[in-house]
């Protein structure tokens, strides 16, 4: 995926309509061409303690913020034609979902991916923060919470991961586990897996539970495993 919009909100309250900024990053073919940043009005105008903890934002800020529809009136020519991707979509997708119905707008079924969800695949195990996962890529984060500055490592983030150009590193560790079984005539121990690969048993077993899921793995007896390519 070459051509994408990170997206990134911040809400002032717990409810999803309360967005209170917004940071959008146009990405053509993997380089960053366009950023936009603005504050807005939320719905309903008023801050959670927490919240403003967590972006620093207050009232004081956003009371003469322009409402979401006119601040989303300049983003959508932006973003026409291109999947938004966001680090945790299910909280960013939702709050665009929200504030469109809130305010009577026609929701036009944006395809959205999630970087959240990508890094926990390619990386099972340990933390898969933004900024955590940002630096992993290359990226350093400095103003977390600030949505243009997430949004910019959500970016930067895609770039790596959904444009991975052979390199290993960047190979899903189910898709390098499953290149290495298809090389096996017998079926393996997952133990034997871990150190063929020279990973974590505990990384191996997250991997073959998403082959097995997805059925390019099968387990012919307990504790054995091996592709279904070579059971057809």
């Amino acid at each position: 995926m070459k051509d994408f919009a990170a997206i990134d909100f911040e809400t002032a309250n717990s409810l999803p309509t309360s967005v209170c900024s917004v940071g959008i990053v146009i990405v053509r073919d993997c380089k960053i061409v366009d950023t936009f940043y603005s504050l807005i009005k939320p719905e309903p105008e008023y801050y959670d303690f927490w919240c403003s903890q967590v972006h620093g934002l207050t009232e004081r800020n956003t009371y003469r913020a322009p409402i979401f529809p006119k601040v989303w009136k300049q983003i959508e020519p932006m973003i026409e034609g291109l999947p938004l991707i966001a680090h945790n979509k299910a909280f960013d997708e939702n709050c665009l979902k929200a504030v469109f119905q809130c305010y009577g707008m026609d929701y036009p079924d944006y395809d959205f991916y999630c970087t959240l969800q990508k890094s926990r695949r390619v990386w099972p195990c340990g933390r898969h923060n933004l900024d955590i996962i940002a630096e992993r890529c290359g990226y350093n984060l400095r103003a977390h919470h600030h949505a243009l500055a997430d949004a910019e490592a959500c970016a930067a983030i895609a770039i790596k991961l959904f444009n991975p150009d052979g390199d290993p590193s960047f190979m899903e560790t189910s898709d390098l586990l499953l290149e290495k079984m298809l090389t096996l005539t017998e079926p393996v121990k997952a133990a034997c897996l871990a150190e063929m690969m020279e990973m974590d048993r505990k990384t191996i077993d997250k991997a073959l539970k998403l082959l097995k899921e997805d059925g390019k793995v099968v387990s012919p007896k307990r504790g054995y495993y091996e592709c279904i390519i070579h059971n057809s």
